[in-house]
């Protein structure tokens, strides 16, 4: 789900609807991580202990997780024992993957710096130039001692 040069300018540049907000939130996205490193899936209770969740909790994440058909659950038993086993899908490994390379993205941009002449500043107001005013008069004020004053005159 890259942007092509041409979509960020229309779309914004920090503009990411890659973040697959189902993917996006916290505990899934420990749960989803913990899957893709592990082919065979985890029981239960392995994926309890590794994304420190609740019982509730994480039924409740795998629920979301299951509806979107990016994890299968299945139910068994092994010596008398009911397990729950939880494996990522196809489609959840596929979605995954595309998540994380937005969120690379993301990294990207916030390493570089925006260039200038695409910046756009709202047209100042009264009161921001009041602002920029009196902080002027205030900066310069203090070192000539004269700070009081420069703060009545502000708040006038």
């Amino acid at each position: 789900m890259a942007h092509s040069n041409k979509d960020k300018e229309t779309s914004g540049r920090f503009s990411y609807e890659g973040l697959d907000r189902v993917i996006h939130e916290r505990a899934r996205l420990s749960i989803l991580t913990s899957l893709i490193t592990n082919k065979r899936g985890l029981l239960f209770g392995d994926l309890k202990r590794l994304c420190a969740l609740s019982d509730g909790n994480l039924s409740r994440h795998l629920q979301v997780l299951q509806e979107a058909k990016l994890i299968a659950v299945s139910k068994g038993f092994e010596k008398n024992r009911p397990q729950t086993v939880c494996r990522i899908t196809a489609l959840g490994r596929s979605r995954y993957l595309e998540y994380v390379e937005v969120l690379e993205q993301v990294v990207r941009d916030a390493a570089s710096p925006v260039p200038s002449s695409k910046v756009v500043c709202s047209p100042p107001t009264e009161a921001s130039i009041c602002w920029l005013a009196c902080d002027s008069a205030w900066s310069s004020a203090k070192g000539s001692g004269g700070a009081s004053a420069a703060k009545r005159d502000c708040n006038d």
